[in-house]
């Protein structure tokens, strides 16, 4: 009983408290991030926009208050990491780390400052660019999503970051047999924002007859698609489902013939862009599209798990769609993909940055 006792007290439960602009009912980042800390034995809170007294919802005075009511709650919180999802956050936790032991970590989700959203908002980039500069360095442990990103930190801002990619858990999942006679679906999963390529899927069914598009998310062009969706001789071929459980994802992701994967090339923050859907697909055994930009033309390339775009637009995607379809696909063709994107692997680096983090005086 003594010697339990002292592993105890030589290995205490750490704690940590995380933060996050949305809602979290969707965000299987954190999610998977909390699971895994909580399996190496550590105590986890998340605080997100639900959990936060706000007045606003949109612009300045809503990150302003999120970051105020962030220091509120996390100040009076014992933990021994306070975790900032992304740039939004990081104000607020930074203030809230600033305690006798406490350490601050943060976990870069993509590039906000070059977000296609703000390419035209130069005071805004500004605004977020200089909070970076401030207070990432600041940070005890840093992480993002992919290796240009960390790159693109490094050489803005010297800092360090461990890559922990955006990687779905559980086994993979035998490559659904395509029944004769049926139409193929292709899937659009995300949100349904500038530059994401939701347009050119509603125009590619055009060369496409054979083929209908569900679109899984929501955003702020959603309205603007569903209207152009209705313009269409093919409108009965796309259906516009909105935001997903992830359960519910997981069930249309399992159903689908192709993964669309597109990007325009606006901003750093889609250029270096290395989204979850990727991983998704290749889980899933989907073949996918994907935009000819960095980190996602280099999964395709790499492993032969689909088309990559020869140019944006609807007619090069339906090509690329075409091309897809005219192949026969099976579990080798994703077997490699498959041993290298795992979330396995991802998760020991995770913890490996909070042992990293919590051993520093």
């Amino acid at each position: 009983m003594e010697e339990i006792k002292h592993r105890m007290r030589s290995n205490p439960k750490r704690r940590i408290a995380m933060a996050v602009s949305n809602d979290l009912l969707t965000d299987q980042r954190v999610a998977r991030h909390r699971q895994a800390l909580e399996e190496a034995g550590c105590e986890v809170l998340v605080v997100g926009r639900n959990d936060l007294p706000l007045r606003h919802q949109r612009g300045w005075r809503f990150y302003a208050e999120l970051n105020w009511q962030l220091w509120r709650r996390l100040r009076k919180e014992a933990v021994d990491v306070v975790w900032a999802n992304d740039s939004d956050t990081l104000p607020g936790c930074y203030m809230a780390s600033l305690r006798s032991g406490v350490k601050l970590v943060m976990d870069a989700h993509e590039l906000m400052p070059e977000v296609p959203e703000l390419v035209d908002k130069p005071l805004v980039r500004w605004v977020w660019r200089t909070i970076e500069r401030l207070l990432m360095p600041c940070c005890d442990g840093l992480l993002t999503v992919c290796g240009s990103i960390a790159a693109h930190y490094r050489n803005e801002l010297g800092v360090q970051m461990s890559v922990v990619r955006n990687l779905p858990a559980g086994a993979p999942v035998p490559v659904r047999p395509h029944e004769e006679g049926q139409q193929r679906i292709l899937l659009y999963q995300g949100r349904v924002n500038k530059g994401r390529g939701v347009d050119w899927a509603i125009d590619a069914l055009e060369w496409l007859p054979d083929c209908r598009l569900v679109v899984a998310g929501d955003g702020d062009l959603l309205e603007e698609m569903q209207r152009r969706a209705a313009s269409k001789p093919w409108s009965d071929r796309i259906r516009f489902t909105g935001r997903l459980m992830p359960h519910e994802l997981e069930q249309m992701t399992l159903e689908a013939d192709v993964g669309l994967v597109m990007l325009e090339d606006i901003g750093l923050s889609y250029h270096y862009a290395l989204p979850n859907r990727v991983g998704d697909f290749v889980r899933a055994g989907v073949p996918m599209v994907v935009s000819d930009l960095p980190e996602m033309a280099a999964v395709v390339r790499r492993y032969k798990v689909g088309e990559i775009m020869r140019e944006p637009g609807a007619e090069a995607l339906a090509q690329s769609v075409r091309r897809i379809l005219d192949r026969h696909w099976t579990d080798d063709d994703f077997a490699a993909a498959r041993r290298d994107m795992n979330w396995e692997k991802e998760k020991n680096t995770l913890t490996a940055l909070l042992d990293q983090v919590t051993r520093q005086q």
